[in-house]
Order: C-alpha cells, then sequence, then structure tokens
C-alpha cells in the first residue's frame, strides 16, 4: 500500500518510469519501495459506437497521510508521467481504513 492502479497509459511506459516513480513516492510517503504496487489495466474504452482512446488516468489506494503528502504525491505522479510524453493524467485517491482493511483474515488497526 499504496496501490496505483493505472489505465490508458501502456504497461510499458509505466515499466519505463516505474523505478524513479516508486523511488520518488516512497521518499514523500516516508515507506520502502516494496510498500508499492502499479497495476496497468488494459481497458477498451468506446464512444458514439466506436472504439475510443483511453484517457490516462490512475487510481491512488491508500491509507490518508494528509493534505500536504497527498498534494506532493500527485505532483510526483504527474511530472513522471508528463516526462514519459503524455501530456494529460487525472489522479483520484481512494483511501482505506485501518479498521476497514484485513490482512489474511487480521484487522491492520
Amino acid at each position: 500500500m499504496p496501490q496505483l492502479t493505472v489505465r490508458g497509459i501502456e504497461a510499458n511506459t509505466m515499466m519505463a518510469i516505474s523505478r524513479p516513480l516508486i523511488e520518488e513516492l516512497a521518499a514523500v510517503c516516508e515507506c520502502g519501495t516494496d510498500n508499492f504496487t502499479v497495476d496497468c489495466l488494459s481497458v477498451t474504452s468506446v464512444f458514439d459506437g466506436e472504439r475510443a482512446d483511453t484517457y490516462p488516468f490512475i487510481e491512488v489506494a491508500w491509507f490518508e497521510r494528509g493534505r500536504e503528502v497527498r498534494d506532493r504525491l500527485a505532483e510526483a505522479v504527474t511530472r513522471h508521467i508528463r516526462l514519459a510524453g503524455i501530456a494529460e493524467v487525472e489522479i483520484a485517491f481512494k483511501v482505506y481504513r485501518e479498521d476497514a482493511y484485513y490482512i489474511n483474515g487480521i484487522p491492520c488497526e
């Protein structure tokens, strides 16, 4: 945790930037790089009866770390995506509560 779920960006692009991206995000979150996962979804988008390009979108699922950390993380992700040649990306945060999150049946609270 955190988990980045990516759509509209090729897996090869994410692979190319993943190491420096995750190293920076780990520094921002003050945790190890092994706490992060990046999942690239293969999505077929449709508009007006035709296939359409999928808009670059990244969902970050995590335990809340405050507005300052969230802003810094969003800025870092956006910068790395833009350096990879993608002009626009949207990022949304999905917050988990420790008392509602279980690892092997044991709550994290």
